[in-house]
């Protein structure tokens, strides 16, 4: 079985949500399965601390994921056009793959979620492009081969999948963006299968 990790940062469920819809489109794909993880919040406070193990959900990424995933979905809220400091904070980490090169040649893809139509989406997920693009990682996008592209009103790019969740977080992820973040994970797990 060929794994995809699925790595995210998520305050308030949206980003998380997304992930899952991803994991659910990589495990639709014969011979691929979807490995979700997760970083804790950076704290301000300096003697502040987070368990090993979080109290819900995936368990915390450790570098040993990355090295063992065949292909990577990197997901975050989008903090001011960029993305979140722990996630950022976790990928400032990672020297020690880049170094002997391990993540070269993997195809990656990226996700987030904005409190606005208009509020960085795309530049969010450029900025996760950028330390991707460092390790030699291969993007993988949403051609507009996808109808959804055309047709959604709220989130949605050609640069990966994105959900507008409104300022309060209230709206739910919208049947195009779940089938978008599908199709993104259908074809990052179709790219992986194709370069192992």
């Amino acid at each position: 079985m060929t794994e995809i990790l699925v790595l995210y940062y998520s305050r308030n469920s949206a980003t998380r949500q997304l992930a899952e819809y991803i994991a659910e489109g990589i495990d639709q794909v014969a011979g691929a399965s979807a490995r979700l993880r997760t970083v804790p919040p950076v704290s301000t406070v300096c003697e502040a601390t987070e368990p090993d193990i979080p109290a819900s959900g995936p368990p915390y990424a450790e570098l040993r994921d990355l090295e063992e995933c065949a292909g990577l979905a990197l997901g975050s809220p989008t903090r001011f056009g960029n993305m979140a400091a722990p996630l950022k904070y976790f990928l400032d980490s990672t020297i020690p793959l880049w170094l002997p090169g391990t993540l070269v040649g993997k195809p990656a893809a990226v996700f987030t979620s904005t409190g606005s139509q208009h509020g960085g989406q795309e530049t969010t997920l450029m900025s996760m492009m950028l330390p991707l693009l460092h390790h030699g990682m291969l993007l993988v996008g949403l051609p507009y081969t996808e109808p959804e592209l055309m047709s959604t009103t709220s989130g949605g790019t050609p640069y990966g999948a994105s959900h507008v969740a409104k300022s309060d977080g209230s709206a739910a992820i919208t049947p195009e963006e779940r089938k978008l973040a599908m199709a993104l994970g259908k074809r990052l797990a179709t790219v992986a299968l194709k370069l192992a």
